[in-house]
């Protein structure tokens, strides 16, 4: 379905040609003076110089080739030469009708849709989930879906770390504590336990433990990288104790993710890629691009345009490690080999952007992704306390992701119980529901790229730009819904007569618009911005409009029909940011 900003340009272009002038000249936009009119069209300023003549004569002509156009209420010409429409309310009444019936409201999917992996979450096994996790969860959920919507085929992986020193670490400090394990016995030959000889509260205790001493016993720091090297090299019993450390952290992130309504489609880890760096680093020695640089193998990725300097990526260090970027490279072998994507997307922190135009070039320059891939990192900046600075808890440490989402929920939970709405028995969904409204709200209204200032009280009111206010007015809408005691007339005449229906139904149009936004800039905060508007202008047509107590019944289906819509959009749009609303609050 054609988008109606572009038929509204597509019929002023058509005048300014009739006009004598350029038709790319009728370009149109929303209006910026909607007290004035509802779209604008400042071709007739640039036409002036082409054809040296006063725009406001331009736009003049212009507007006499549209007289009589079924689409315009009203077009004027005005001073200095612009061109204010707007629209005939059946026009768009029919219009809208239109795109109520359309699969996505008429959104035009991609018209070759793209195979999209998508690495985004990023957490480290063994380590509990905190705050500095949050961003990536959600705004990489949030672009899988919308870049669904479009009909691609997006694969999320939540890439796991998992087997880096935080392995050895573990494994020694274990071995300290628990010698007789048979996990250490080189002489054992059965089976191990199937129990791990560890809980996950015990593990998430043993690896700060052992992380702080590496760092002031040197000879324990020596023992955690030799037990890395035998893990990474096959010992059976190391093997064993990792994965017993993945099938508990595992399950636990899983837990974890699933409160935020985060869902993987891939669990995979660095672990998985490791087969491939043998080859990868071959195939890279024969094309002649892997130098020594003190001992360390790496790839140049300089570049004669670049203004300042890009490292060389580092493939080996030079006592025979390897390090992110390796495995990056291999994971990148990996996906081009299973899934041949179009674009791999990665969303991390935005202070890693030099690390992937390493990996990128590195990608190139090895052969290992072709040109036509697109890779693009989508890096996101920080969230901050009230003091500007990195959020922690009131005791100075990093919070636990799991601890904020339980304080965000109890905050929700005593707000609506005090308000007494809710029926006792569904107060902790609703709580839930909430709180998980307040905290993606408040993250992805913010530009992903930008730092932004968490604030638990503003992100969970009921009123202003927030999730929960986007959920009363679902909730509110439900409502009416349940109290007409009918079934939706979906083709029943919408309303066309008041302002305030117009201004509703002109909101709604530009779903599409919203979303493409969104889509092409992976800015959900795009959507946010939607929302907020759709959700003003719905509000203020249920305050203005008599819709239940409408004696009329034709025009109250029509006022109801029209309500079903906004709740159609509105509940998809939030479904695209990760969120869904209440019965009730």
């Amino acid at each position: 379905m054609e988008k109606l900003i572009d038929l509204i340009s597509r019929r002023v272009s058509q005048a300014f040609e009739a006009a004598g002038l350029e038709a790319s000249l009728g370009k149109v936009t929303v209006s910026n003076r909607p007290d004035l009119c509802e779209y604008q069209c400042n071709g007739a300023m640039p036409a002036a110089k082409q054809a040296h003549r006063p725009p406001l004569e331009l736009a003049q002509a212009v507007a006499e080739q549209l007289e009589g156009e079924t689409m315009f209420a009203r077009v004027e010409a005005v001073k200095p030469g612009f061109l204010n429409l707007t629209l005939d309310p059946g026009y768009l009444r029919d219009y809208v009708a239109q795109m109520a019936q359309a699969p996505s409201f008429g959104l035009e999917p991609e018209a070759q849709p793209k195979t999209i992996v998508m690495d985004y979450g990023g957490p480290n096994v063994a380590k509990p989930l905190h705050v500095g996790h949050l961003r990536s969860a959600i705004i990489g959920e949030s672009v899988k879906r919308i870049a669904r919507y479009f009909g691609n085929r997006v694969i999320g992986d939540i890439h796991l770390g998992d087997w880096g020193l935080q392995m050895g670490l573990i494994i020694e400090e274990l071995r300290e504590r628990q010698p007789e394990l048979p996990y250490f016995d080189p002489t054992f030959t059965g089976a191990y336990p199937a129990e791990a000889p560890f809980t996950i509260a015990e593990l998430e205790e043993i690896y700060p433990t052992a992380s702080a001493k590496s760092k002031v016993d040197e000879a324990f720091a020596s023992r955690a990288h030799d037990a890395t090297y035998k893990l990474q090299h096959g010992d059976r019993g190391y093997r064993a104790i990792w994965e017993h450390i993945m099938r508990i952290s595992k399950a636990d992130l899983q837990r974890n993710y699933e409160k935020l309504d985060v869902h993987f489609d891939l669990w995979l880890g660095e672990s998985d890629a490791q087969a491939d760096i043998p080859p990868m680093l071959e195939a890279m020695k024969a094309r002649g691009i892997v130098t020594e640089s003190e001992g360390a193998l790496v790839v140049e990725v300089q570049q004669p345009e670049d203004t300042k300097e890009v490292p060389p990526c580092i493939l080996v260090k030079s006592d025979g490690a390897s390090l992110y970027a390796t495995t990056d490279l291999a994971t990148l072998v990996q996906r081009m080999r299973d899934f041949t994507p179009d674009k791999v997307l990665y969303v991390t922190d935005k202070r890693q952007a030099l690390h992937f135009e390493q990996v990128f070039r590195a990608a190139r320059k090895g052969g290992i992704v072709p040109e036509g891939v697109e890779l693009q990192h989508l890096g996101y900046g920080t969230m901050n306390g009230k003091d500007g600075k990195p959020f922690k808890t009131r005791e100075g440490g990093v919070m636990r992701l799991e601890r904020l989402i339980s304080e965000v929920t109890d905050y929700v939970r005593r707000k609506i119980t005090e308000n007494q709405v809710v029926d006792e028995g569904d107060v902790e969904e609703t709580a839930q529901r909430i709180a998980l409204a307040a905290l993606k709200y408040g993250d992805l209204s913010n530009q992903p790229t930008k730092d932004y200032i968490f604030d638990m009280e503003r992100f969970a009111a009921f009123e202003g730009n927030t999730g929960p206010y986007i959920l009363y007015t679902i909730v509110r809408i439900k409502s009416i819904l349940a109290k007409y005691g009918a079934a939706v007339d979906s083709a029943a005449l919408l309303p066309s007569e008041s302002k305030e229906a117009k201004d509703l139904m002109l909101t709604l149009t530009r779903f599409s618009d919203s979303l493409r936004a969104a889509y092409q800039d992976n800015a959900p905060n795009d959507i946010c911005a939607y929302v907020y508007d759709l959700a003003g202008v719905a509000n203020k047509f249920y305050h203005e409009t008599r819709i239940l107590a409408e004696p009329d019944a034709a025009r109250k289906a029509g006022y109801v029909a029209l309500m079903d819509l906004t709740r159609r959009v509105l509940e998809t749009s939030i479904d695209l940011l990760g969120f869904s609303a209440p019965e009730r609050m």
